[in-house]
This record gives C-alpha cells, sequence and structure tokens, in this order.
C-alpha cells in the first residue's frame, strides 16, 4: 500500500508562518537556509515572510525583503503597497503604486483599493479621483471598489461626490457600503441623510454606534430611544461598542439616569464605558457622583486603567461642583500613581475650577509656571486664565493675560472677543471698543454661531 505523499518543507513552514506568526524570524532563516526565497520562479514564499513582517508592525524588514526578491508578481506588489499604507508611508505606497506599473503590471482592483485608502487617510482627492478614473475603467461594479470610494470622499467631505457613488453602485449592496455611507454622513454632518440611511441598510453594531452618534450630535433624544430599541430587538444590547454610544446619547440628550441605566446594564465594560459615565455626571454637574463612580472604577475594574480622557472627566466634574480639593487630589493621583502627563486640556480644567473657586492666586501661579514652559502653555489655557481674572475682577493680570494672547494667537476672532467681554465686565468701555473695532481693521471674521434643531 503506496503511503500518502509528505508535504513540502516550504509548505509546511508556510503554514506555521500563518498559524505563529511570532515564529516570522526563525522561519525566515529556514527559508533562507533551503534556498526558496531566491528562487526566480516562485515569489509565493517570499510574500508570505513580507506579509508576516507587514502583520508584525516590521514594515523596514517588509520593504528590505521586498527588494531582495528575485522574481516578483502583482500579489508580491500588493503586499507591499498594502505594508507601506498600514504603516502610514503613503509617499512610499505612491512610489510602489508607480514602481509596479513600470515593472509592467497593471494595478488590480486589490491596489486600486488599498491606495484609495491612503488617499482617504491624507485626505488627498485629487489623487482619488485619479484613481476613481482608473476603477471606472477596469473594475466595473464592485461593491468593494465603491465601497473605498465612499470612504475617499466622505474622509474628504466631499458628500455629494460620496452619495453619487453609492446611488450609481451596480449589483447588491452590502453592509459595509451602507455604513461607509452612514457613518461619512455622521462625520460630516449630514444627519438628516444619516437617519434616512438607516432605514433602508441591514443593522449591526457600527450602523447603530452611527445613528447613535447622530442622535447625540443633534440631541434628538426620540429617535435615540427608537434607535435603543431596535438595539435591543437585534440582540445588540451587550455590545460594548453600542453600549457606549448609548451613554453618551442619553448624557448629551439630558438623560443622566439613562445613561447609567445602561452603563449598570452592560456585561463588559471598558476604559471608553467608565470614562463616557463619569463624563455624563460631568456634563449636568453632579461632581459627587462622578467622583464615587471613578472610585468605584478603581475599585472593581482592576483590569480597566484610567486615561486622560477620565481624569480630563473627572476634573471638569469637580470643576463644575466646586470640588477644588478633590480636583487638586485628582491631578496628583494622574501623575504619581499612573504616570500621565497633564495636558493643556486638564490644566484648563484646573485653572477654571480655581478661578470658579475664587482662587485667583493659586490660578496666576499655576498660569505662570505654565506661561514658562512653552510646551505646556496653549491659548486654551490663557482663555481660561482670562476668564478667571473676568470672573475675580482681577483688572492687572487680566491685561497681562490678554495681551499674551494677542502675541500667541492675533489671528483669532474669536481672541479679541473675549478681551473686549473682559475689558467690558471690569468696565472699560473704550478698551472693549478698540478691541472689537480690532476685528474690523485686520480684516478678520468671527464664525457664525449655530445650534442643533430636532429632525423629529
Amino acid at each position: 500500500m503506496a503511503s500518502a505523499p509528505r508535504p513540502s518543507p516550504v509548505s509546511f513552514l508556510l503554514r506555521l508562518l500563518s498559524s505563529h506568526p511570532s515564529l516570522t524570524t526563525a522561519i525566515h532563516a529556514a527559508l533562507l537556509k533551503s534556498s526558496s526565497l531566491s528562487s526566480p520562479h516562485n515569489p509565493i514564499p517570499a510574500t508570505a515572510l513580507l506579509t508576516a513582517y507587514a502583520n508584525a508592525g516590521l514594515a523596514g524588514a517588509a520593504s528590505r525583503l521586498f527588494d531582495e526578491m528575485p522574481a516578483r508578481d502583482a500579489v508580491a506588489w500588493n503586499a507591499l503597497i498594502a505594508c507601506l499604507v498600514r504603516h502610514a508611508r503613503p509617499e512610499a505606497a505612491a512610489a510602489a503604486f508607480h514602481g509596479m506599473a513600470g515593472s509592467g503590471f497593471p494595478p488590480t482592483a486589490a491596489t486600486l483599493c488599498t491606495m484609495l485608502k491612503a488617499c482617504a487617510v491624507s485626505r488627498a482627492f485629487r489623487p482619488g479621483r485619479q484613481l476613481h478614473a482608473r476603477s471606472v475603467v477596469s473594475c466595473h461594479g464592485d461593491v468593494i471598489m465603491d465601497t473605498a470610494l465612499v470612504d475617499l470622499y466622505m474622509s474628504c467631505g466631499l458628500v455629494k461626490d460620496a452619495m453619487r457613488v453609492f446611488m450609481l453602485t451596480k449589483g447588491p449592496k452590502d453592509a459595509a457600503l451602507y455604513n461607509a455611507v452612514l457613518s461619512g454622513c455622521v462625520e460630516n454632518g449630514w444627519f438628516r441623510e444619516a437617519f434616512s440611511m438607516l432605514r433602508c441598510t441591514v443593522l449591526n453594531g457600527i450602523s447603530l454606534a452611527s445613528a447613535l452618534t447622530a442622535c447625540s450630535a443633534t440631541a434628538n433624544l426620540a429617535y435615540g430611544m427608537q434607535v435603543h430599541c431596535k438595539a435591543l430587538r437585534c440582540g445588540f444590547d451587550s455590545d460594548t461598542i453600542v453600549s457606549n454610544a448609548l451613554i453618551d446619547m442619553y448624557s448629551k440628550c439630558g438623560r443622566a439616569m439613562g445613561a447609567r441605566m445602561v452603563f449598570d446594564l452592560m456585561a463588559g465594560r471598558n476604559v471608553v464605558s467608565w470614562s463616557s459615565m463619569i463624563g455624563a455626571y460631568s456634563r449636568h454637574g453632579l461632581g459627587v457622583d462622578a467622583l464615587d463612580l471613578f472610585q468605584r472604577m478603581e475599585k472593581d475594574a482592576p483590569m480597566v486603567t484610567p486615561n486622560a480622557i477620565t481624569f480630563l472627566s473627572v476634573l471638569s466634574a469637580c470643576g463644575h461642583s466646586g470640588l477644588v480639593d478633590e480636583g487638586r487630589s485628582m491631578l496628583h493621583l494622574m501623575k504619581s500613581k499612573y504616570r500621565i502627563d497633564p495636558k493643556p486640556e486638564h490644566y484648563v480644567c484646573l485653572i477654571d475650577m480655581l478661578g470658579r473657586a475664587g482662587q485667583i492666586d493659586e490660578a496666576w501661579n499655576l498660569y505662570c509656571s505654565l506661561t514658562a514652559s512653552q510646551n505646556k502653555c496653549s491659548s486654551a489655557i490663557c482663555v481660561a486664565m482670562l476668564n478667571a481674572c473676568r470672573a475675580n475682577m482681577d483688572v492687572l493680570r487680566g491685561k497681562k493675560v490678554a495681551a499674551h494672547l494677542l502675541e500667541i494667537d492675533p489671528r483669532n476672532p474669536g481672541i479679541h472677543v473675549l478681551i473686549a467681554n473682559f475689558h467690558s465686565a471690569i468696565r472699560q468701555w473704550s478698551e472693549s471698543d478698540e478691541s472689537r473695532k480690532g476685528i474690523v481693521k485686520k480684516g478678520l471674521r468671527k464664525e457664525a454661531a449655530s445650534s442643533h434643531v430636532s429632525l423629529g
């Protein structure tokens, strides 16, 4: 009886490479020893190894391996381009794209989709349009290509172009295409179109989260509750991303208790869940509840580590509730226990907190220390200090901050308005008028105010 043929060593190594990426370096050495990488007729082993290096985050090693390949096919070129795009090297990807064509390999649908992704990330709509023209010639009715095109145009703010691609898609539209349109409409503020799209698409976690983001942005509680019901009916109530979006929606629609109900029913919570719920309490001025929840997070969720956003929410909650001592403790805890370096926005919260509490001297000392460190001071910190001076009628310090603001952000019309308001608060009417006239003299233009309207 004849025995079954034994698999070749190269086939065994390639299977091992796909199942054990940590062995990439060792398998590379074995493939070199077997001379498999030097074959002028079989680029498959080298391409598989290149992909493994790319997946391991070693873009340099992948590029060097490609340069050493004696034989390359379209698959190898696509693997290199995908590696470069994945590791945020768009210029190198573009060079490889042109090199592929120069080597006699016309771009495939996979090539074009990868390059469209690179254009979307860098918002390069002109090269993207050129790729679109190529796709019309080579890829007829490809839903994956159309999804990449929609993502490109949405990323560049060209919603009408994206919708046109969607409407002209031939054949069945899949969930990925619907989600690209839905999330793109939300990101670009086309909320009515997003709600309309939701009625057409097959619901999944991405579409539900996008719809809830639209409800949050428009403070549309009625529609948000409908989406919540759909999530429950479709079994997405245990989806962490959807639950986090529900917490945010209820919070921004003025329903802190609704947010807490969703939070309490979550089977698994991540740092976004805890931060969102703490932020909900902060938004509603419930500083004590925010602190209690933070302490519960430290006690009951030891595997979830608070991040900079978590502390920003806690500091904001303390500031809006007058919990100055607790706010100071949070900033110290952030640095000492969790080794998180406070960003300007954290210091903005602290200065605002001290200003609200009338502790202007401490706020000023903090502001001066931040000003001395150029990499920590920002216009937002100066604005917070100016508001603190206005609240405490500190004329001398306020004028110094105003002068500093004009030095670091002279072309911002909002800064001139804030300074004018400061002078009005301290009853220096002529200086206030001069600040407002400065907007006109310098040709600055303040953005018109806007508000969200419920879409019903």
